[in-house]
């Protein structure tokens, strides 16, 4: 992995792409490179994402700032701008329960064909959907998930690029990073080598591209 500024970083992030951005809530969210994109109008993008958030918070600043034209998320309740886009035609939302979106993600990340799930069967989740009957009972086939860049966040990480996670703010981001060409991530603090034991890393460092420090410009 490389050490880059946030200047840097959203260099990757070209109109158009597909980019998963890890959180809940904003919890988990890398706020720092967002607030890049938002500055520099980066649009037409297709957010892969839990949530999205808050007017004022994480993905939400993307909502707002309209740099988004569809996004892949398990809700939008937090999110009244999101709703007002969505009724408008202004954006496209695609709703997926959220144990689905996240083996969609792990798919995609484990290089899977899908995943059958039970969720959403006789409901409209199940239309336009292949459905697949085992031992008597329906599964709906879903689709993995992929993106060009996953933007995540992380407590800290060592000069080789292994992650720690400050508690729930693990959320989705280890699936994310399996689960995209680029992986960048913004990180609280880097630390030498050996001051985070094995079995404390969460997202190994071959995974990582590049980081970014939060609060370094």
């Amino acid at each position: 992995m490389k050490v880059i500024t946030h200047d840097e970083a959203i260099k990757f992030i070209k109109p158009g792409m597909t980019i998963m951005i890890g959180g809940f809530l904003g919890v988990g969210t890398p706020e720092g490179i967002i607030d890049k994109i938002v500055e520099n109008r980066i649009d037409n993008l297709t957010v892969i994402a839990n949530d999205t958030a808050t007017p004022e918070r994480g993905i939400g600043k993307l909502i707002v700032n309209k740099l988004c034209k569809k996004v892949i998320v398990s809700h939008i309740g937090t999110n009244p701008e999101t709703q007002r886009q969505m009724i408008a035609g202004e954006l496209e939302v695609e709703l997926v329960p959220q144990g689905t979106l996240a083996e969609r993600v792990r798919a995609g990340g484990a290089g899977l064909g899908g995943i059958l799930t039970p969720t959403g069967v006789g409901t409209i989740v199940e239309n336009g959907k292949q459905i697949i009957e085992i031992d008597g009972k329906k599964y709906l086939l879903e689709l993995p998930l992929k993106a060009d860049v996953a933007l995540i966040k992380a407590k800290k990480c060592d000069y080789y690029g292994n992650l720690v996670y400050n508690f729930t703010a693990e959320n989705f981001n280890p699936l994310m990073a399996m689960a995209a060409e680029l992986v960048i991530v913004e990180v609280e603090e880097i630390v030498p080598v050996g001051a985070i034991a094995p079995n404390e890393v969460r997202t190994p460092g071959v995974l990582i591209d590049y980081v970014v420090v939060a609060g370094v410009k």
